[in-house]
Parts: structure tokens; sequence; C-alpha cells
């Protein structure tokens, strides 16, 4: 019996111990920095750390592409949790986009964001170090600071990438790690775990959400808006630490006091790296432009938003010698990191009050008296129905309100179509974005014509503006604008089924048409497009119409069903016509309408292709218009049968010899057609089998390269210190160029006959002797927004930027700059369409 109540006393002892809130440590069973750890540990500990913490909530917002869990950890003083949900209304009335009253005036909202990048994987590591510091009841200072905090921590926003990261490293990992950076445990294969399942780089993503990550994380930001956003990541193994403040240039709309509050985080900051001699720097490379990083995106929404960078990324693993032959630790970048976690909580309590005002000011500014040059803008009722709606949706996402016209007068405002400010009509029916909005500054930001560059040396593009990526008839106002009414959304009105009809015709204006087409084909019809416009019982279509005869299709039982049933369910305009004579134009049967062989479409990617070219292309067939697409390893390329296919994509990249290997020329012109992006361009450049050159002719050629040398020796007296400011003039930042498109080319039906483009490099070529030049820069006035550098400005009048080569049966397309970057050129993804389904089937 004695023995039984020893048992028994060690047995609750022990259920007492376990139940109680455990460190990392002693959770995992081994220190924080001894291994990495998988993402399910990491829910598991902040699952823990939740069931033993009563002022620790967990909140999923969503899930990976890979069914990984999405989560944040709410935290803050007993007192304030059971009220979270007030706290978080309050704020919402405090900025103007929800109803109530505003207060808890002294209670800031701090949210930290780890793990971005998946292969910067230690900020994860240090993000269950800060969970635990701040759960722990014994921690009288980080107990102090949640009486004034609101805590938010998304222990990980990229887990995809981070396991890709994690389960490679955890393979290739030497016992115990080697530091050597020669040795493989260094050496991330392709693609490296940076980005997420579809290879998309997350921190680039926030404003254009176009990746699931970002829309589920978003619809939860947006329904707390921070005070304070932090973005945790890893920089180059021989970088010190990197903290606010920021380098210029900071885009103009940002506040004194956005600039002010960075530089108080900084300084608290550097106290502790101060006292611990770390080495840190400030004000340098890391810049507050572009809308769609972890630290714009909170600032244009109110928040004092920065990026901390601890050196390292995926190179250090465990343990790496940097060059000024020191071994960096994981355990020490945990350390730094945990750091300015909880040195930002600790100054942003401090100051919460001060921190609470400054945001409430700048939503009451944003919808008093609008910083910004525009007041508001319009958007004409007669752009594509499609892409309205596709700006609405991101418009949505943002909570960036809109409204309808309701009447009609005479403005005055910048045209985005020609650059020049001067008279239009508002009509009934226009959407109407007002400047005097909460969210005004985000709305500025994003439509504005070209963004104000306090310094032209930047992390990121300088031209992003939304009426040019979706190409719509825009009109920038200084003087105030009400938003108007409610929207009246069109009602559509589903197609019939019409037994009688010869055909039905679609048409061929946006992305969602080709999603249209996309699932046609995939349901085995025949489709055919018009080359030019044409008349049939008195209505009218354009060039790129979608003709859909029941000849050919007969094999189909429910032929009628599916075109119209497709239609309707995707909102499709369709419109059934009883013969095929046109009253003006050519016959359905004539040569001039082509029939569009189904793409059989192979895309290179592996080694020596850019994972993020890839990725967008994968992301555009798989996610944007549900096509199918075959992947191959450039390692396997020499085994694949290019017979099997009719179409090649070639994303950017470094690759051309491996290329050499394929029977590429007899291939094309037997039918095959290629599609080239960027630097693959590179495979045919200066060959005598294709017509593509940057110079073409030898006279052009030699007068490049005497200009080269020129500069190679006015440079070699110019002084070092100046040697940044000279390179950006041969380079092109992220800038929107005005193409001349001939859009009576298959590559560009459904377009006008211009194009705006987002160019991200300085290459040029010439127009091609041999084909057709379908978009090309005529001249320097052609840039429309961004930075160029005057070398590049000077060289690029009359280039192809996109080009079709006929060779055979088969064609090369050739596309310099990608109108898929990044996935939110909305209008380069017809023109992708376009050489996928419509180019080589004339």
């Amino acid at each position: 019996m004695k023995k039984f109540y020893c048992l028994l006393t060690f047995s609750l002892l022990s259920s007492c111990l376990f139940a109680q809130l455990q460190s990392p440590e002693t959770f995992l069973g081994y220190k924080l920095g001894e291994r990495f750890t998988p993402h399910y540990r990491v829910i598991d500990y902040f699952e823990h750390v939740a069931a033993q913490t009563s002022n620790l909530s967990l909140t999923p917002y969503g899930e990976t592409n890979e069914h990984r869990p999405l989560l944040t950890a709410f935290i803050t003083a007993p007192e304030n949790f059971d009220k979270l949900e007030a706290i978080r209304t309050a704020n919402l009335a405090r900025t103007g986009l929800a109803e109530g009253t505003s207060g808890y005036d002294d209670l800031a909202i701090v949210w930290l964001s780890y793990n971005v990048h998946g292969n910067e994987a230690v900020s994860t590591e240090a993000a269950m170090e800060v969970a635990y510091r701040l759960a722990d009841k014994n921690n009288p200072q980080t107990q102090t600071w949640l009486k004034n905090t609101v805590v938010v921590i998304d222990p990980c926003i990229n887990p995809d990438g981070r396991e890709r990261y994690v389960q490679w490293y955890q393979q290739k990992v030497a016992q115990p790690s080697n530091p050597d950076p020669d040795a493989w445990e260094h050496h991330e294969p392709w693609p490296g775990g940076r980005m997420n399942h579809y290879f998309f780089d997350l921190n680039r993503d926030w404003a254009w959400a176009t990746q699931r990550e970002s829309q589920q994380r978003l619809v939860l930001y947006n329904r707390w808006l921070p005070h304070i956003h932090v973005d945790f990541h890893e920089q180059g193994v021989n970088s010190p630490y990197y903290f606010a403040p920021a380098a210029e240039p900071y885009h103009k709309l940002i506040t004194d006091w956005q600039r002010q509050f960075q530089n108080t985080i900084g300084k608290n900051n550097a106290r502790y790296f101060d006292e611990k001699g770390w080495m840190y720097f400030t004000r340098e490379r890391f810049d507050l432009l572009y809308p769609s990083y972890g630290d714009t995106y909170p600032v244009y929404n109110g928040a004092i938003g920065m990026t901390f960078e601890q050196g390292g990324s995926g190179r250090a693993g465990l343990a790496v010698m940097t060059t000024a032959e020191d071994t960096l630790t994981l355990t020490d970048r945990i350390a730094h990191h945990v750091t300015t976690s909880l040195s930002t909580i600790e100054v942003t309590a401090q100051n919460a009050g001060k921190v609470v005002s400054e945001f409430a000011r700048f939503f009451q500014q944003a919808v008093r008296n609008p910083a910004g040059n525009y007041k508001g803008f319009v958007i004409k009722q007669g752009n594509n129905p499609d892409k309205i709606k596709a700006l609405k949706t991101l418009l949505d996402m943002h909570q960036i309100r809109y409204g309808q016209s309701k009447g009609s007068r005479s403005l005055s405002g910048f045209n985005y179509r020609n650059g020049q400010t001067g008279k239009f009509s508002l009509e009934a029916g226009d959407l109407v974005l007002s400047a005097y909005q909460p969210k005004s500054v985000l709305l500025q930001v994003l439509f504005e014509p070209e963004a104000t560059l306090s310094d032209s040396i930047t992390y990121d593009i300088t031209a992003w503006s939304v009426p040019y990526a979706y190409d719509l008839t825009t009109y920038a106002l200084t003087d105030r604008m009400d938003a108007g009414g409610a929207v009246q959304e069109t009602t559509f009105t589903p197609a019939a089924v019409a037994e009688d009809a010869y055909a039905y015709v679609a048409p061929w204006k946006s992305l969602d048409d080709a999603k249209y087409l996309a699932q046609l084909l995939k349901q085995k019809v025949k489709v055919r497009y018009a080359l030019h416009k044409f008349s049939i019982e008195g209505k009218s279509f354009e060039g790129g119409s979608l003709i859909i005869t029941r000849a050919n299709n007969e094999d189909l039982a429910a032929f009628d069903q599916i075109v119209v049933n497709t239609a309707n369910a995707m909102q499709q305009t369709l419109t059934p016509v009883r013969t095929g004579f046109a009253s003006e134009g050519y016959d359905i049967g004539s040569g001039e309408v082509a029939y569009i062989e189904p793409p059989k479409v192979l895309v290179v990617a592996g080694e020596g292709t850019s994972p993020y070219g890839v990725g967008e292309i994968w992301h555009f067939f798989e996610q944007q218009i549900n096509y199918p697409v075959t992947l191959v390893n450039t390692d396997d390329l020499e085994s694949i049968n290019l017979y099997d296919y009719n179409t090649l994509v070639l994303p950017d990249g470094q690759y051309k010899k491996l290329l050499d290997e394929l029977p590429l020329p007899g291939w094309i012109r037997q039918g095959g057609k290629v599609i080239a992006l960027e630097n693959a361009l590179s495979v045919f450049e200066g060959k005598e089998a294709y017509a593509l050159d940057k110079y073409g002719s030898k006279a052009a050629r030699e007068a490049a390269e005497r200009k080269e040398e020129t500069l190679q020796e006015r440079n070699r007296l110019e002084p070092y210190a100046g040697r940044e400011r000279r390179d950006i003039s041969g380079y092109i930042s992220g800038s929107i160029f005005k193409l001349r498109l001939d859009n009576t080319h298959p590559l560009a039906l459904g377009f006008p006959d211009y194009y705006y483009t987002l160019k991200i490099g300085s290459d040029r070529y010439a127009y091609l002797d041999e084909g057709w030049n379908v978009g090309t820069i005529q001249s320097r006035e052609a840039l429309v927004s961004g930075f160029a550098g005057a070398e590049v400005l000077e060289a690029l009048p009359e280039s192809l930027v996109f080009g079709v080569e006929n060779k055979g049966r088969g064609e090369l397309v050739y596309m310099v700059d990608n109108p898929l970057f990044r996935a939110f050129w909305y209008n380069g993804k017809l023109l992708f369409a376009n050489a996928l389904f419509l180019v080589g089937q004339e």
C-alpha cells in the first residue's frame, strides 16, 4: 500500500508537471538551434502553449497548396484577453472601416510575421521562443508589456517552402554539421525553399494576392489592421543584422510619424545589439516603395511596417564559416530574431498611446484630407466587364471602397491612355473611387500613374499602376470626387440551348474568355476562331472571337449542353447564329476562320531555369485557366519524345546548351510551336537557323561594340564612389512601356493597337527580318512610368518585344518581356493565351 501511494503521488506530480507550460527545449526534446523543427512540430508546440495559457489563443486562417495549416497566435494580458473581439472592432471603428466607437486607446496591436521565405527558416524557430517568453507567467518583463499590447504571431507564412528546405537539409547535414561553405549542406538544389508551392515569392504578393496563402492571410490581416508589423527575413551569410529605419526611397505618402517611429524601434534594437556586441546596419538596401511587400503593404495601411533581416538564409544551415572567419550558428541567428521581436514589443508597449493615436490620425487624414496628388479615379463603364470584375475582386480584398456614378457631367482628369490632362465625360454607370476613404493611401499608391522616386536605386520594380496592368480606360482627378451610389451589379443572362444553331460565338477579350476555351478543349469540343471582324444575322463580332460549330462536333452527344452549360457556369457571353453566311467579313467556313488544335504543352523546368518563371507558367495553367500541362526536368530532356507534344514553353533561365540536344529545328518545321520568354530567347539569338538577333545587322553590332568600348574607356577614370549610380544608367528596375501592337496578328487578337508592357530587363532585340514584329518599342517616348536608365532609353527604340517567326509548319513566339510576371499583370494573361491557343493555327 505504501508503494501504491508513492506511485500515485509520483504520477500526480508528473501530471501536474506535464500540464505546465513547457519551453520549446523541453517540449521538443532539443535546444532550439540544434536542428530545424518540422512544421508539424511547430504547430504542435503552439497548440501546447495555447492549451497551457489562458490568455493565448490560436486562430487558423487557411491552408497551403500542400494542405499544411496556416495559423496565428494572439496573446495579451489576462485583463485584455476576454475583450479581444471588442478590441478588434474598436480598432476597425478607429479606421472608419467599421461602425462603432473606438476605444482601448492605450492598447497597441503588434503583428509579427515569420518565415515568408521558406529557406529563411530561422525565424520560425525564433517564433516558438518568442511565444514562450510572452506566455511565461514568470517573466515579469513580458507580462508588463502585454498590458499595453496585443501580440499576433504568424509562426510560418510559407510552410510549403519551409518544409522543402528543412526536409532537404535534414538529409544532407553532416554529423556534426560542417561549417565549410563548400559542403553540400550549404548548397540547395533547384528550386530551393524560398518560394511557395508554385514558386511564387510571397513577400512580393501582399498587394496582388495571387497566391492562396496571401488571399487567406489578408482576410485576417484586414480584420485586425495592426499598428506595428514586422516581417522577419534572412539575407546573405556575410551580412550583419539589418533592422529599421529603412533605406530611401520612401514613398511620399509615408507619414512623418511612420518614419520617426521606425527610428525609435531601430534605436531600441540597437541598444540590445550594442550590449551584446552584435553587428547590424540600418538605412541601406531595403526601401519602402513597392507596395506588395510585407513592410510596405502594412505601411500603406497605417502601420509601422518593417523588414528585419538576419544574415544566413538557406546557405547557413546549422553553422557556416563567414568570410570574416567567424562561425555563424543557427543558435546565434535565433537569438538575434528573438531579441528584435521582444525589443519591438517593448518599445511599442512603452509608446502604446502615441502609436494608437497616430494610427487613428492616419485614417482621419485619409478620410478628411487625403495627402496624395489625386482625389479620385474614374474607371469608364465601357471597359471590358471581365477586367472590371477582376479589378473589383482586388479592391474588395483590400477593402478599398468604390461606387457608381448616377449622372453625367463634364470633368477634367489625367487620362492614363494618352498621358495628358483634359476634359472627359463622366457617365452614369462609371466606376468611381474617391480618395476620401479609409484606404485612401493604398488606393493612391496602387493607382497613381507614376510613383515619385526620391532615389532611383531601388530594391524592386518602380512601376505597377493598376490601370495599366489591367488596361482600363481611367481618369485621375485632382478635385474631390464623391464615390457616388452603390454599384449595380450587371445581371448575367444565361444563354439558352439553340438546337437549330449553326454555331455558337463567344468573345475573346480577357482571361475569362481563355478559361472558357480551355474548358471546352478539355471536354473535346472542337473550336475555331476568327482572324478578322465579321457580321452574321445583324450581329458584329471582333477578330479573335471563338466559333464553336455544330459541324465537326457531331460525335458529342451533348454538344449544345456542354457548350451552353459551361458558358453559363463561367458567366460567359454566348451568341448562337443560325447560318455560317457572313453579311460582312469572312464566312465561318472560310480559311480565315482557323481551327484550334488543342495544345499539348511541355514546359521545361529544373536546373538552369528560373523557378519564378517556371512557377508563373505552372500557376497560369493549373490555377488560372485549369488546362493540362506537363513540366519536365532539364535533366530528363534528352529522354523526352518531343513529338508527343505540339507546344514547348521555355521559361526564363540560362539553359540553352541543354536544348542543343533536342531536335528543335525539325520538330518546329513539322508543326511544333515554341513560346520562349525572357532569357530563354538566348537559345535562338544570333543563330543562323533563326531570325532573332540583338542587333539586326553587322553594322549595328559593330556600332554597339564601339559604344561599349567608349563607355568602358570613360568609366576607367570615374571615381569608385559613383559606381552604383553609373551602373543604373544601363538598368531598368521594372518600368511600364507603351508598345505599338499589330492587332491583326493572332498574337495580339483581342487587343487595341497598343499594349502596356512591364519591362523588367534591359535586353534589346532588333526587329525580325523574317517574321512578324507584333509588339515593338518605336521611340524613347514609349516609357510611361517607372525608372529606366539613360543608356537603356537610348538603346530601346526600334526594338522587338513580342514577335513570331514562322519555320515550315511551326512557329517561334518570342516574348522579351514576361506577360505572366508575378501573375498580377492582368492584361498580359490574354497575350500569353494568344501565344498558346491562337498562334500557329491560321
